[in-house]
């Protein structure tokens, strides 16, 4: 069985700000950059046999900053970068709701939010598919995934085999420097009691 440590980036000016970022590529702020170095001491005296990340700057600093004192490297996987927000990105949510109503008024009810971007399934089946080739690439331990809200958000739903809306209704929220754990037994995610 292999462990995965599902963390999202630290905070960014963008999610203070309530700002879409989906593949738009903000660095840390201050905040963030403090938040990833304090997950990095709370896990430097967990083993983990590699530290995999998305390719946007928030995600692979944070990564470069927790696997630092177990003298690991990060590898980028593009599959695990956030959902694209299509013409939303960059826009603060009021913005969205003033020059996009309706499709604001539908994400508010957990469903798809821009026409332009990326599904919910899309983003879901790339996903998955990344953790489960991560977890098989290593037949034991731990694993370090820097990721983001809606990576982490699809790969719950999909091993609580219920839509990435209704993870979106249900919660939990999954806050900056959040880490959850699942494993990867047999080729299918779980969580971990």
């Amino acid at each position: 069985m292999t462990t995965l440590l599902l963390v999202r980036h630290g905070e960014t000016d963008w999610n203070r700000d309530e700002r879409f970022q989906g593949q738009a590529n903000p660095p840390l702020n201050q905040t963030g950059r403090a938040q990833a170095v304090a997950l990095s001491v709370a896990l430097a005296a967990t083993p983990l046999g590699a530290v995999y990340t998305s390719p946007l700057e928030r995600a692979f600093v944070t990564a470069e900053i927790i696997a630092a004192p177990h003298g690991l490297e990060p590898v980028t996987v593009a599959e695990l970068r956030e959902m694209y927000d299509g013409s939303w990105e960059g826009l603060t949510r009021a913005e969205v709701e003033a020059r996009f109503p309706d499709q604001y008024a539908r994400w508010l009810e957990h469903r798809r939010g821009p026409d332009d971007g990326e599904s919910y399934e899309e983003l879901g089946r790339r996903v998955v598919s990344a953790l489960l080739e991560i977890g098989g690439a290593h037949t034991n331990g731990r694993v370090l995934v820097v990721t983001h809200a809606g990576p982490i958000r699809a790969a719950l739903a999909h091993v609580d085999s219920i839509s990435y809306e209704e993870a979106r209704e249900r919660g939990p929220s999954i806050d900056n420097a959040s880490v959850v754990e699942l494993a990867v037994e047999n080729g299918n995610l779980r969580r971990i009691d």
